[in-house]
């Protein structure tokens, strides 16, 4: 997902978006464990989102 969308998406939004990013991040996990994951490079991108989008989600509750 493209950081300028990140900022322009509400809190609500985002909050959304990280419980997403954890159920697909459990999945890769799973699919991991279980030898049936084709792209291991999708984990580290995964997890590199969720801390993106939680950094956001910070940075928006210092602005208030």
């Amino acid at each position: 997902m493209e950081l300028k969308r990140m900022r322009e998406m509400t809190e609500v939004e985002l909050n959304a978006e990280l419980e997403s990013m954890k159920k697909e991040l459990f999945n890769l996990r799973f699919q991991h464990v279980t030898g049936q994951l084709e792209n291991p490079l999708k984990l580290k991108e995964t997890k590199r989102d969720i801390a993106r989008v939680k950094t956001i989600i910070r940075e928006k509750e210092l602005a208030k």
